[in-house]
């Protein structure tokens, strides 16, 4: 019986294709790479080695370090923003939701590489697109998910839930830029629970 022929053009994938999956390959290995080191420097070497490839090859689909940085920084904040999700499905009412969610936001090992997207994208204005497109991402994925939840456990909010999702996720990084940058506290001292409205008791008039 004659074998199928296959034609070689198919099974290899495309030059457009492996520049995808390689800039994938790096943002993933970056984003390891930063949680695993804790907020410790990590150098383009580094990466290159773990993700096998050239190290010029981070310039080639970032431009820079730096830019890499922010999308693998980001990139962890959403990973951890799901894990965030599904602890906030497990509450049983909004108190609880509220309580558990901003407990869980602080602690997250991604925000002090995201503090340091935050401020690559102060000190070089190219930088600046780059963090807004994440920060838009995060925003719209927070909104739709509250959305849902309270649809289903018909929760309400007390202000539009997009306001809702910029101040709650504008405190919880400004927080800890602001420990970054020096300023002494513990979480105690920030009331992040209460920048959520969510609730499940009638409005009163």
């Amino acid at each position: 019986m004659d074998k199928k022929r296959t034609d070689p053009r198919a099974a290899s994938p495309r030059p457009r294709d492996r520049g995808r999956a390689t800039r994938h390959r790096l943002i993933e290995v970056t984003a390891r790479l930063c949680r695993e080191r804790s907020g410790a420097e990590v150098s383009v070497a580094e990466i290159a080695n773990a993700a096998g490839v050239f190290p010029n090859q981070v310039t080639y689909h970032f431009g820079s370090k730096d830019s890499l940085l922010v999308h693998a920084a980001f990139l962890g904040l959403l990973h951890d923003a799901r894990r965030i999700e599904r602890i906030g499905r497990q509450a049983p009412d909004a108190a609880t939701f509220r309580r558990n969610i901003a407990r869980a936001v602080l602690a997250m090992p991604s925000l002090p590489s995201v503090t340091r997207a935050l401020a690559a994208g102060i000190s070089r204005p190219e930088l600046a697109p780059v963090v807004d497109d994440h920060l838009q991402l995060l925003f719209r994925q927070s909104e739709r998910f509250v959305s849902r939840l309270m649809e289903s456990r018909g929760w309400r909010a007390r202000r539009p839930l997009n306001v809702e999702a910029r101040t709650f996720w504008s405190a919880a990084l400004g927080a800890v830029l602001l420990v970054r940058a020096g300023a002494h506290g513990t979480a105690g001292d920030l009331d992040l629970e209460g920048t959520l409205t969510i609730h499940d008791e009638p409005d009163r008039a």
